[in-house]
């Protein structure tokens, strides 16, 4: 029992590893995990991707602290290279930078652990892809509203670093910014995260 409980934390601990190690050298490689396609606009960002693997893998809470790491290299780079004057004004908040990616490994970590209650094993990819889709999708949402949140008692320094006209709402700014990024996102970790977390998943409860 000892000697399952040891190879089990090992495991784990080397999981959780190599996948900080993968988190890593895509938020600071360039056009790794954020890819810029226009100087100045939100990057797309594959890093739900691997987040939803990983809270899949893991759990809602080790989700969560994964996304929580997310977050810190997401403030990180808003200080020391930020891509555009938006990532400035919002992921030099902490509370834009790393709640949303909270949430976002434990939302993830939610929807993978149904693949382990469902019994037909046709169902678990739904599950994975559900994962997937929720990285992104919690994750867009909650930097939308809390940038809202935030900027609510003076919208217009946002909405003109946005090239927007004054009398604009910040939500429908924001939403206008972001929601392409979210969605192509969400697409691609939901479709990517089932053909990853399966197989893998299968590997590790054969150690």
């Amino acid at each position: 029992m000892y000697d399952s409980e040891a190879r089990q934390k090992t495991l784990n601990l080397t999981v959780s590893a190599v996948f900080v190690a993968i988190l890593l050298l895509e938020a600071f490689i360039p056009n790794v995990g954020y890819i810029t396609i226009l100087p100045g606009l939100p990057a797309i960002t594959t890093i739900p991707l691997t987040v939803a693997v990983f809270a899949s893998l893991r759990g809602p809470k080790a989700g969560a602290a994964f996304g929580l790491a997310w977050g810190l290299t997401s403030l990180l780079r808003a200080y020391a290279a930020p891509n555009g004057l938006v990532t400035i004004l919002l992921f030099q908040n902490p509370l834009i930078a790393l709640l949303p990616r909270l949430a976002a490994g434990w939302a993830a970590g939610l929807a993978g652990q149904l693949a382990d209650k469902w019994e037909k094993e046709s169902g678990k990819p739904l599950a994975y892809a559900l994962s997937g889709l929720l990285a992104s999708a919690v994750n867009t949402l909650m930097v939308i509203l809390l940038s809202d949140l935030v900027y609510f008692s003076h919208p217009q320094k946002l909405a003109l670093a946005l090239g927007a006209k004054s009398g604009q709402s910040l939500l429908v700014i924001l939403f206008t910014a972001l929601a392409v990024n979210g969605i192509l996102e969400a697409v691609f970790s939901g479709l990517i995260t089932p053909l990853i977390t399966a197989p893998l998943k299968k590997r590790l409860k054969r150690r």
